[in-house]
Parts: structure tokens; sequence; C-alpha cells
């Protein structure tokens, strides 16, 4: 179907789907693209350094299971599921998306003549400044997303730790564990906090039963999830593990969730090596 055909009744669906008019609180005049993102993790760095350019983000974000950001934040803004009539219900100059975006939403928004950026998954702190870099080019907001690159390094900077690492193991939703590769493992290592299933073999998203945990404990339990292994009263009786809880928005993103996940994986790191700043134990 044409952009201009489908443009006939997308109005009433926009109307009914996410309830405002955005031209109110977004001016044309503007250089700035306006945007949807479909990531949750550019919809967090883009609400912090061109919020003005937002039109929508991803369902993820209004979701405390999967959003990497504030939800009073998240829900300043309207939310969509990804489809293209949403989307195009909007009327964006650009949709930032996923690099797995789904081929036919592609197409379509190809289409449509609606530009597509893609962001990937970033792995390291690099790459994450890069994505920071790519979208405030995007935007015309530089100054704003430099602003964020030099709170992230700052952050990444403040929690290295000199120390003798400390053997860790990240629990997360589901009983899993990350790979070497992942974020959030580069920032457990700048944080002195060694991967003890890396260690022993387990790679990205490989499942850590309770049996596992308690035969070969580490010396600090990072619990990132709700499962009911995860909570088991055995846990407690390994008096040489200290158990800590890690907010499992901070896992899987970049940006500005770099800041938070770095401060508390340093937070954690101090009061190992410092225990009497605070009584064992983090639940």
């Amino acid at each position: 179907m044409a952009r201009s055909a489908l443009l006939l009744w997308v109005p009433a669906f926009a109307g009914m789907t996410l309830g405002c008019s955005f031209e109110d609180r977004v001016s044309r005049a503007s250089n700035s693209p306006l945007i949807v993102s479909l990531n949750p993790c550019t919809d967090a760095i883009l609400a912090e350094i061109a919020p003005d350019s937002l039109l929508a983000i991803s369902h993820y974000s209004h979701d405390p299971r999967s959003s990497s950001m504030d939800l009073s934040i998240a829900r300043r803004f309207p939310a969509t599921g990804g489809t293209v009539e949403e989307v195009l219900a909007l009327d964006p100059d650009m949709v930032v998306g996923s690099t797995f975006m789904a081929p036919a939403t592609r197409a379509a928004f190809d289409d449509l003549g609606i530009r597509v950026e893609p962001v990937g998954i970033a792995a390291s702190l690099e790459d994450s400044v890069a994505q920071v870099r790519q979208l405030a080019d995007l935007t015309g907001d530089e100054a704003q997303g430099e602003a964020l690159v030099q709170r992230m390094q700052q952050a990444w900077a403040e929690a290295a730790s000199a120390g003798e690492p400390v053997q860790t193991v990240l629990w997360q939703p589901g009983g899993i564990v990350p790979g070497d590769g992942a974020l959030v493992s580069r920032m457990m290592e700048q944080a002195g906090l060694a991967s003890h299933t890396a260690a022993r073999g387990l790679q990205q998203a490989d499942y850590l039963p309770l049996e596992a945990m308690l035969a070969d404990p580490p010396e600090l339990l990072l619990v990132a999830g709700r499962e009911r292994s995860q909570q088991h009263p055995a846990l407690a009786a390994l008096s040489d593990m200290r158990t800590e809880a890690f907010d499992a928005s901070l896992l899987y993103c970049g940006g500005p969730t770099i800041i938070r996940a770095m401060e508390r994986l340093g937070e954690v790191r101090a009061e190992i090596a410092n225990p009497t700043a605070r009584g064992r134990g983090g639940q």
C-alpha cells in the first residue's frame, strides 16, 4: 500500500493508540528530524540528548521488566508496538531501530520513504560512545551527546579497581549468565569483578542451576532475577559468599545505563574492599 493511501486512515488509528498530537510538542521548524525509536537502548539515549526530537519510544521502555530507563522518564513519551501503521501515523522523518529489525518491516519503511537508522548492540564502552555520537549527529545535538559521553567515560574510570579481582557470578533473569562478549561483563571486569562462570566455561545465556551455584559458589553473587532458585534459602547458608542485588535494567544497554551500572558495580566493589562501611549482604 502506498504511503499516501495509508495516510488516509492512520490518523484515526493514531488517535486510538497514542492519544495526543505531537505537533504541539515538537516544532517542525526545527532542523532536527522527528524520530520514532523502536529500540529500548536508543530510547534511553535519545530521551537524554534529544528529547524534543523524540515522537515515541518502544513499548519495551514502558515495561519495568525490559526498560533501561527510569519509568517516570519513559512515560513522558508515547510508546508504540513497532508496527508500520503506528509509526506511519506519527509521520516521523526517521525511525531508529535495531540492526535485527525484521526484513519485512524494514522493506515497508523503505517503500514508504521513511529513513531507517539501524543501531547495533554495544559490546564495549567504545561501542556505546560511538552510538551516542551517531545519534547526536543525526539529531544535531552534538553538545548534548558529548556531555553524555563524558559522563559515561567518567563513570567508567571512577569504577576502575586495581585490587585483586573478585570472583563473581551475575545471575540474570531466567537463571542465565552473561558471556565474555557482553557489555555487562566488560563493566564487571572494569570494576574488578571477574566472571566466575566464564572461568568455568559458561557462555552467553547459559543456564546456571542452583545446584551448580551451591557446589561451586563465587565470592560475590549479583542477583538480577526473581527466579525461585535465585531466592532459595540455601544460598544464605553460604557464609563465604556475599550476595547483592543488581537491577535488571542495568544489564543490556549502553548510553546512560553505563553510568548507573558502573556506579552500582563500583559501590559493591568498594564495600567488599571496606566491609565495615556497611553490613554484609545487599538484599
